[in-house]
């Protein structure tokens, strides 16, 4: 039941509110709003009125929030962005249905991206808006009704649904064989380059290679796309993914560093949250993510 009226601000006063708290003066926020400074002192009163609270304290022509006004204007500003983003998402969707997608920035890109059309045509009802986060987060505090997660399965509180497999490759640019990589020893000598989302890939890849290391430095990069520019330019080895760099092999942009047996270091997963109901959108994208995977399995 949503609260009593009188406790319910209007949406004018609320955005007076917000702004003085956040600007420091009435002028600024009068300039802001495009209102004049005594109508930005009128909302303000209108609300001390209406909740029976002083939120303005006055001194020298300068206006302060009292300290529970500053704590009720934290709130506020939360509720008043989350109506933003409500409505933004209305007109980007008059019919209704929307799903708010976390994804992984090269699996969105090389993966996911080619495909959204099919599901763009199969589902026109639904809008999908896609956020990058490169690690699981709290459902809670975060806009997504669902997202793409690697790794394991070590998300606490979702529901999975496996997509892919990944396998990684050790690869360089061409000129750098010429160093002649014919030994795990040659190779954990050469410049390694790492993923900041996956610090430890080298040491899993060496101790599933069967000769486990420690202590791997070499240059440190936060996404796929700029570490394998780094690659192609000779930079260093990288372990990479086999569906990113599959073309670059193919023209020869990049060859495989060391022919060893095939590594996974883990999965692709679509979750979602388990203390919810899914809603008709991500029951829809869950459906034909489903498809997707089914046609991939007997390509």
């Amino acid at each position: 039941m949503i609260a009593p009226r009188r406790f319910l601000p209007s949406i004018s006063s609320l955005l007076a509110l917000e702004a003085v708290d956040r600007l420091g003066s009435a002028s600024a926020a009068a300039a802001e709003l495009s209102l004049t400074q005594s109508a930005i002192s009128r909302q303000l009163k209108t609300m001390e009125d209406q909740l029976g609270v002083q939120l303005i304290e006055r001194s020298q022509m300068r206006l302060h929030l009292t300290p529970a006004a500053k704590d009720y204007v934290q709130t506020a500003r939360s509720a008043v962005q989350d109506l933003a983003q409500a409505a933004l998402k209305l007109k980007a969707n008059p019919a209704g249905g929307s799903l708010d997608l976390s994804i992984l920035p090269a699996f969105g890109m090389h993966w996911l991206a080619p495909r959204l059309q099919d599901f763009a045509r199969r589902h026109p009802e639904v809008t999908v808006n896609l956020g990058t986060r490169l690690k699981p987060f709290d459902f809670m505090s975060e806009p997504f009704d669902a997202a793409i997660h690697f790794g394991q399965q070590d998300w606490a509180g979702v529901q999975y649904l496996p997509i892919m497999r990944e396998e990684v490759l050790p690869v360089c640019a061409p000129a750098l064989t010429a160093v002649n990589f014919n030994s795990l020893g040659a190779l954990r000598a050469a410049p390694l380059l790492h993923l900041e989302s996956r610090p430890d890939a080298w040491e899993r890849w060496f101790e599933i290679q069967g000769q486990p290391v420690t202590g791997l430095r070499g240059m440190l990069f936060d996404q796929f796309s700029t570490m394998i520019q780094a690659t192609i330019h000779g930079l260093g080895v990288a372990l990479l993914p086999s569906y990113l760099v599959q073309d670059d092999l193919r023209t020869g942009r990049l060859v495989q560093a060391w022919d060893g047996p095939r590594v996974s270091l883990g999965s692709y997963y679509l979750v979602w949250p388990n203390d919810r109901s899914m809603p008709e959108p991500l029951r829809s994208f869950q459906a034909w993510i489903s498809e997707q995977i089914g046609a991939d399995a007997h390509a």
